[in-house]
């Protein structure tokens, strides 16, 4: 699999030849002495959805606020459909649509009022301002509250509100930073929704997540960033492949004091090992021959088993096997 360097590398990324949609170069970000984006390169093609898969603080919310204009890099630069972020970000900006994680709507506007403000920023004017806000209430599931005042919707009403603020220019790139924190699944699962929609039409989407799951549904590609670093990147087959055919097993000891690493560590079988506070994550060999090893040597050393899960490879065991801890932390 190529690296993420030399993924960057290349200058075309999809079948048709054409230039790639996102492409990030050597980009590294610091604040003093914390370095919050290392060295970082990828390439996005047109037309893909591409997520940035870490935990909170990996420095996924600083390469997209990078990436979109609101912080200049430390070094390294970023294009957008060719246009540099440092010589050009007028341009990049017009080409981008940006979903920011903080909600950025006027409470006391209406829906309708909220995203003519934004379409008037974008450059549209009368009639075309008009048909493109009724357009887009429709697309998010607006259309009834549009004249009701922003600031008694719910969390996942604003959600899409501020996603439907982001296409009214029609861009040809959407940059969805933590689109679905705090609210319920109904709307997150109108949102992952929205955003299929959306990149079936040809839409290009970078969707930064700490939510396993969204990655791997919605995701042609994904880099797992950990500490401003890209550790992995490519499609969820490829990046699976890294830990090969290890099951992730995730046991919970009554014995909260217990140390699991030092319970289970070195057994035959085990690889990557994570224990705290009573929680065990673990990937095996085998977990069918695993498991009668585990509740064995706990019961020998009078710790309870409570609870118990298996699962095949995922891309929480792609985290685990390269950090040595659970994705979520």
């Amino acid at each position: 699999m190529p690296t993420a360097l030399e993924r960057a590398d290349q200058t075309t990324t999809d079948a048709g030849g054409d230039q790639a949609a996102v492409s990030i170069r050597g980009v590294s970000m610091s604040f003093g002495d914390l370095q919050a984006v290392k060295d970082v390169s990828l390439t996005i093609g047109q037309g893909e959805v591409f997520s940035l898969l870490g935990p909170n603080g990996a420095g996924k919310s600083t390469l997209i606020n990078i990436l979109t204009g609101l912080l200049r890099p430390t070094e390294g630069d970023a294009r957008v459909l060719g246009h540099s972020i440092r010589t050009d970000p007028t341009h990049v900006k017009r080409l981008l649509g940006v979903v920011p994680q903080d909600i950025a709507l006027y409470p006391d506007l209406s829906a309708r009022e909220n995203l003519r403000f934004w379409g008037r920023m974008f450059g549209l004017r009368g009639a075309d301002l008009d048909q493109r806000v009724e357009e887009i209430l429709l697309v998010v599931g607006l259309t009834d509250r549009q004249r009701d005042r922003v600031g008694t919707f719910s969390g996942g009403m604003k959600r899409r509100l501020n996603i439907a603020a982001a296409l009214l220019h029609d861009p040809r790139v959407v940059v969805m930073d933590e689109p679905t924190v705090g609210i319920d699944p109904q709307s997150r699962r109108a949102i992952l929704d929205h955003v299929k929609s959306m990149n079936q039409q040809g839409t290009t989407v970078v969707y930064t997540t700490h939510y396993m799951e969204e990655a791997q549904e919605l995701s042609d590609r994904l880099a797992i960033m950990d500490h401003g670093t890209v550790i992995a990147e490519g499609t969820h087959a490829e990046l699976v492949r890294i830990v090969g055919e290890k099951d992730r097993i995730a046991l919970k000891l009554d014995d909260g004091e217990s140390d699991g690493a030092e319970l289970f560590g070195g057994l035959n079988g085990v690889g990557s090992i994570h224990a705290e506070d009573g929680h065990v994550v673990l990937l095996a060999d085998d977990s069918d021959q695993l498991l009668p090893v585990l509740f064995e040597r706990a019961a020998g050393r009078g710790v309870r088993i409570s609870s118990m899960d298996v699962q095949e490879p995922n891309l929480e065991s792609v985290f685990l096997h390269l950090t040595g801890r659970a994705l979520r932390e």
